[in-house]
């Protein structure tokens, strides 16, 4: 397969891949790979962890083995370390996996390990591209019409306009790279979808994309419940709004399935019902799983960062290798420049005309 190149550069690899990140590495993450090598022929992956161990692993997974060339790593970083100590451990499988992006060996990496580790060594190290300001972080919920696009979900609590703004050309990105939609709608999170409704900023970031080349998708405001509703296609918003709504998203999910399960084992009669609706729930639990929507991307910065939830399986985390692979083979970088370019052009007012000499007369 052919990978974009970045500033001449092809990577031999398409992922770099933290092998000890996750509550059930190195196993998982294998697992996970397995899978992915069978849906990406002939991509190639770095496998970053210790060496001896994984060697042994890859042995039982054909698929993988093939795919991956393993490079040691003698540190790892614990899910509970602070991201400040994570920065001074240089030799860890999260860091040089992320060293391999940064050297231009790798399109992208994929951790299931320290969030906050991962967030302050992808930035520091990877830096953002030129034109944006703010890294968001970024992922896929399901919706009553299809995936949705949601960001920022928490790498930015405070913000201004031309970060929304920018959130806004990064969620048009990833929805044309990942969904693979030719016009995403998109809409900025708000109290209300009247117009004066929000705050200035959130007002002025409408302003700004109403004139903008995005202009024909933007849809205005849209409140919380547009974000289940499928209203658009990427809602954005900033860290602390989006990520206090992911997890109320999150929690209303697991009470409605724990209320299912009450309910449907309460009596004879409700289990004998349950064997009737089995099939449309089945359906339900295959569309709402977790697994489906594994994979938040760190956008915004110089190479493919995606996260992958640490307590997920095989499944999980391959799904999490086929997001960062979308990125890797649409270009998503290269979206979000020429986007941010045109922003850039249609805010920057014209520079001022020197005034004509006056008139002298004789």
């Amino acid at each position: 397969m052919t990978l974009p190149s970045e500033a001449g550069r092809v990577p031999a690899y398409a992922l770099a891949v933290d092998a000890m990140g996750g509550d059930n590495a190195p196993e998982s993450v294998l697992d996970g790979i397995e899978i992915s090598a069978e849906r990406h022929p002939g991509a190639r992956f770095l496998l970053l962890g210790d060496e001896a161990r994984l060697k042994a692993l890859l042995e039982r997974r054909p698929r993988a083995r093939a795919a991956c060339d393993l490079r040691h790593a003698p540190e790892a970083i614990a899910g509970d370390l602070k991201p400040t100590a994570a920065l001074r451990l240089r030799n860890s499988s999260m860091r040089l996996a992320i060293d391999a992006v940064a050297a231009g060996e790798a399109a992208g990496v994929v951790s299931a390990g320290n969030t906050g580790a991962l967030m302050a060594l992808a930035k520091i190290v990877l830096k953002t591209l030129p034109e944006i300001d703010r890294p968001a972080l970024s992922a896929i919920c399901p919706s009553a019409r299809g995936d949705v696009i949601m960001l920022d979900l928490g790498a930015n609590v405070q913000y201004d306009a031309a970060n929304l703004v920018q959130f806004a050309v990064m969620g048009d990105a990833f929805a044309r790279a990942v969904l693979g939609l030719d016009a995403p709608s998109i809409g900025l999170l708000n109290v209300g979808s009247e117009e004066l409704k929000g705050d200035e900023r959130v007002r002025q970031a409408a302003d700004i994309l109403r004139e903008s080349h995005i202009s024909a998708n933007f849809r205005g405001f849209v409140e919380g419940h547009d974000i289940t509703a499928g209203t658009v296609d990427v809602v954005v918003t900033d860290g602390f709004t989006g990520n206090i709504a992911l997890k109320t998203g999150e929690g209303a999910m697991k009470l409605m399935l724990r209320m299912l399960k009450q309910i449907y084992t309460s009596s004879l009669l409700a289990r004998i019902g349950y064997l009737l609706a089995r099939p449309g729930l089945d359906r339900l639990r295959e569309y709402m799983d977790p697994r489906r929507y594994n994979g938040a991307v760190l956008v915004g910065l110089n190479g493919v960062v995606v996260k992958s939830h640490g307590g997920t399986d095989a499944l999980g985390f391959a799904h999490a290798m086929d997001v960062g692979m979308d990125m890797v083979t649409h270009g998503l970088n290269e979206r979000i420049r020429e986007g941010v370019a045109l922003i850039q052009r249609q805010t920057t007012p014209p520079p001022e005309q020197p005034l004509p000499p006056l008139a002298t007369t004789h």
